[in-house]
């Protein structure tokens, strides 16, 4: 297995704990558009953030990747934009990487309370290819889409 690069950042790395959540079953293009409300938030703010897009009492609002995506109430006064949704999906992952990345900060011995978001970013992962078994001896192509989902936080006064 190959490793994993970050992004060289400003931060002192005694200071910053890094995760990365690999293969995750979900859409690139959710995930972008949920990275990119989530960065640059505190830990603590994003994560009750996320929480909220689970029960569908927030939305995400679509930056890219919008077409067909409806307006909502609650984004226009807090975003400036109106078309969002609900990836449910796509926080459940992201809150999974902010847990393990309190856990990280936790163990490094760095407040929880001061952390936030300096970086995160979704990739495209692997693609598997499946077949469907069709009539008369045929078959069409199924594709499976998988994502990586990298994060740091570190530590602000």
């Amino acid at each position: 297995m190959s490793k994993w690069i970050y992004p060289e950042l400003k931060y002192e790395e005694s200071k910053v704990a890094k995760a990365v959540v690999r293969e995750a079953p979900v859409s690139i293009r959710d995930l972008y558009n949920v990275c990119k409300a989530v960065r640059g938030m505190k830990l603590t703010q994003a994560k009750s953030y996320l929480q909220n897009v689970i029960d569908m009492k927030e939305a995400v609002p679509y930056w890219r990747y919008n077409t067909g995506a409806s307006h909502k109430s609650n984004l226009e006064e807090r975003w400036g934009i109106k078309s969002g949704r609900y990836p449910r999906k796509a926080a459940k992952y992201v809150l999974k990487l902010l847990d393990n990345l309190e856990v990280n900060a936790s163990s490094k011995g760095l407040d929880t309370e001061k952390l936030k978001i300096v970086h995160i970013a979704a990739h495209k992962g692997l693609t598997l290819k499946r077949f469907i078994p069709r009539a008369f001896g045929r078959s069409s192509k199924k594709y499976r889409y998988t994502s990586n989902i990298e994060a740091v936080v570190a530590e602000v006064d």
